[in-house]
């Protein structure tokens, strides 16, 4: 007799197996009691049927408590009214470890309540479809990029300078001198990338902004691909095939997920054909003025005004070359105009905002120490990134693609602290 996991039941219709699992709910009439359970890799349906069940197995299963560890031996069987398709026929159950006044029951709790019991919120069914689809998301990440000739490079997260704005930085001792959280690993994918060629690195970084919109996190998980000998234009082509990728894999390889979380995935589908609309910072401003948004040339969008740009399309689009004065430092100008930059954010559509951001990079040295002075940035710490510039300088491009954000659309549910295993928001860091 085979020990499966419920995800594999479907090859093993009309066989007797063994599988360990976890009551995560259970009902009984007279005669037959139904558990749900779940083994980490799906839920699915436990049928024990009076009849045909020792009466010591028959009571077991009615007095099972919810979150109790138990060994299953039964026969699987298809079962066309479920979404998952597939059930098991109980034959024998056996406790390994009894669960006793589980704290999440079968009714609604407070959001408060299930974050501070996060560790275990994680077993419920939703929580669970939504790590799926970003563990797909992180598979498919390294697909993508080792396919296309990238290496994958890790970034440092103590750092000693600011990526981009140094009142976002959480700030740390490093024995006898001042340490940071990184915010992005970008600049040192940029020295990796003129290294290698085409990096990318995936880790944690870090935002001390006193937000508490549903669109941001403390601690969240960044992909930041760097590419030497690119431009701009060929940078955008690769956001979206990567976005496009992302996008068609959750729908190949999470269809259980998306049936959980009841996603359309005929949008889903929408939203993976290419290519995607570009508008410029010039002309989204023209559109939101037409339609009585107050807002002026040179503010940057927040998520309203993100929000009603990308309700005017069918799926992700691309705005590019913002104003210099509200983007970093590292960005490269205009080449026809000294008010904006050669960069894009993708706002992805249903109101998620901002997926990705990127720019093609300043590789004038001058240039550059010239922007690291006008943001008031000191360039003794940035001496190494100088380099990059001094010793064979080429064009190069990038960009970041926040994991969460993307879970978070992906997945079609409200608010990104679901998108995170264990979230860091504003005043929360426990568990």
């Amino acid at each position: 007799m085979e020990t499966i996991r419920i995800i594999n039941a479907k090859d093993h219709v009309g066989e007797k197996v063994k599988l360990g699992a976890w009551v995560a709910n259970k009902r009984s009439s007279g005669k037959i009691a139904f558990l749900q359970v779940r083994d980490g890799s799906a839920f699915f349906q436990a049928v024990v049927v009076k009849s045909k069940v020792s009466e010591e197995t028959f009571d077991l299963a009615k007095n099972l408590n919810q979150e109790t560890s138990i060994w299953i031996t039964g026969e699987i069987s298809q079962d066309d009214r479920s979404k998952f398709g597939y059930e098991i026929q109980v034959e024998d159950i056996e406790v390994i470890s009894d669960s006793h006044d589980y704290p999440i029951t079968p009714k609604d709790h407070g959001t408060d309540f299930l974050m501070d019991h996060r560790h275990l919120w994680l077993r419920s069914s939703k929580q669970h479809a939504i790590m799926l689809i970003r563990n797909e998301v992180i598979r498919a990440t390294h697909e993508f990029y080792q396919d296309q000739g990238f290496i994958k490079l890790d970034s440092p997260i103590l750092v000693g300078n600011a990526g981009e704005n140094t009142t976002d930085l959480f700030q740390t001792e490093y024995f006898d001198q001042k340490a940071y959280l990184a915010q992005t690993g970008q600049l040192y994918a940029e020295a990796a990338a003129l290294a290698f060629g085409k990096v990318y690195t995936l880790g944690p970084t870090f935002r001390a902004e006193k937000s508490k919109t549903r669109r941001h996190l403390i601690e969240f998980w960044m992909i930041e691909p760097e590419m030497a000998f690119v431009e701009h234009e060929e940078s955008l082509k690769i956001q979206e095939e990567y976005v496009s990728h992302l996008i068609n894999s959750v729908l190949d390889n999470c269809d259980y997920a998306l049936e959980v979380l009841g996603r359309d995935k005929g949008k889903l589908r929408q939203f993976a054909q290419l290519p995607y609309p570009r508008i410029s910072y010039d002309q989204a401003i023209e559109i939101l003025q037409e339609n009585d948004f107050d807002i002026e040339w040179g503010a940057d969008f927040g998520s309203p005004e993100e929000t009603f740009l990308a309700s005017q399309y069918d799926r992700p689009i691309f705005i590019t070359n913002y104003p210099k004065a509200i983007k970093a430092f590292y960005m490269k100008k205009h080449p026809d105009r000294s008010d904006v930059v050669i960069c894009a954010d993708m706002i992805a559509p249903e109101g998620y905002g901002e997926i990705i951001g990127g720019s093609q990079r300043e590789d004038n040295l001058d240039k550059l120490l010239e922007e690291i002075e006008n943001f008031g940035l000191g360039t003794e710490e940035y001496e190494w990134y100088l380099d990059l510039r001094r010793y064979g300088s080429v064009p190069h491009s990038g960009f970041g693609l926040g994991l969460e954000r993307t879970v978070t659309w992906l997945a079609g549910i409200e608010h990104i602290r679901e998108a995170s295993p264990f979230p860091r928001l504003l005043n929360r860091i426990y568990p």
